[in-house]
């Protein structure tokens, strides 16, 4: 009752007992509670009555700091990602905003209203040593709702710092790890970068338009798909496309539909470092398979072959 309340309105006691679920006996208990504990809630009477808050009355803002409040912002919403009750988390999403001053209630928002998740299991797999800077977290939360071009300045794998300008198109947690994808303009193409490895990030003055099929969780998964590794492989699945989206994970390969192509079903295309372990990934999605590239592989798959016949007949 106090939530509702606390948003401005004056609310019938009829229309107070819908939203809660009681019936108006109880909503005048919980208004005769609230007054117990100090909370001026004031029943006009009337045709045009109701009940509401005296004009002042704020609970005292909610003293977190910037990293407590995304810490309890993920928390919650990594909690309804991975089986939190929906209007739980909302709910507790809702009160904890509320409370915030204005401006980390606003920087808080900007974070909700950017950050993509990748998968079911989003709060699992968290890579260590991937803790990114928080101030770099609100900012690009920041910049992509505004549509905010920032400049970065981003250390590489291999140590090298540049800086350049970025537009953001939104933040996504992936496996324990924060990622920003958005236009860059050092390289002219849409760009994946960990939060982790920003240095710094400054907001501009300069505001860009997002294109219409900007999609953060889709750059990012395609992005990491393509990271370099020791070997190209291609092949042909026998199955269809819908199915093989269920079993293959698009942060693992890329799937093209073949159906009218030479071998039909569904290709395949991904980077592995390791064959042999490419050979018992294509074994345990359970599809029939051909294999086009590398031509190493099918000898991989000729020795799991072998090596499963073995254990069968033990």
């Amino acid at each position: 009752m106090l939530e509702l309340l606390q948003a401005g309105h004056r609310l019938g006691g009829a229309e107070l007992a819908r939203r809660l679920g009681v019936d108006e006996r109880t909503v005048r208990r919980y208004a005769a509670r609230l007054e117990d504990l100090g909370v001026p809630v004031v029943a006009d009477r009337g045709r045009y009555g109701g009940y509401r808050l005296m004009p002042g009355y704020k609970l005292p803002p909610l003293m977190l700091t910037d990293d407590e409040a995304v810490a309890v912002v993920l928390g919650l919403l990594a909690g309804r990602r991975t089986g939190l009750p929906g209007p739980a988390a909302e709910s507790a999403l809702a009160k904890v905003q509320r409370v915030l001053p204005d401006a980390l209630r606003d920087r808080v928002q900007a974070l909700r209203d950017t950050l993509g998740f990748t998968g079911p299991d989003r709060a699992a797999g968290a890579a260590p040593g991937a803790v990114p800077d928080t101030g770099a977290v609100l900012t690009l939360a920041a910049a992509a709702r505004e549509h905010r071009r920032v400049r970065l300045r981003y250390r590489s794998w291999r140590g090298e710092e540049t800086e350049r300008d970025l537009d953001p198109h939104g933040l996504v947690l992936h496996s324990g790890r924060w990622y920003v994808t958005g236009h860059d303009h050092r390289s002219g193409e849409t760009r994946t970068f960990r939060v982790d490895r920003i240095a710094s990030a400054e907001p501009g003055a300069e505001l860009f338009e997002a294109p219409g099929d900007a999609d953060p969780v889709r750059d990012v998964l395609r992005s990491l798909a393509r990271v370099p590794y020791a070997h190209e492989v291609e092949v042909v699945l026998q199955t269809t496309l819908a199915e093989a989206r269920r079993r293959v994970p698009a942060a693992v390969a890329t799937l093209a539909d073949n159906t009218g192509g030479e071998g039909g079903g569904v290709v395949l295309t991904t980077r592995a470092e390791r064959l042999d372990g490419m050979a018992r990934m294509l074994a345990g999605l359970g599809f029939p398979f051909i294999v086009r590239r590398p031509a190493e592989l099918r000898g991989h798959v000729r020795a799991l072959a072998r090596d499963l016949a073995e254990q069968a007949d033990r």
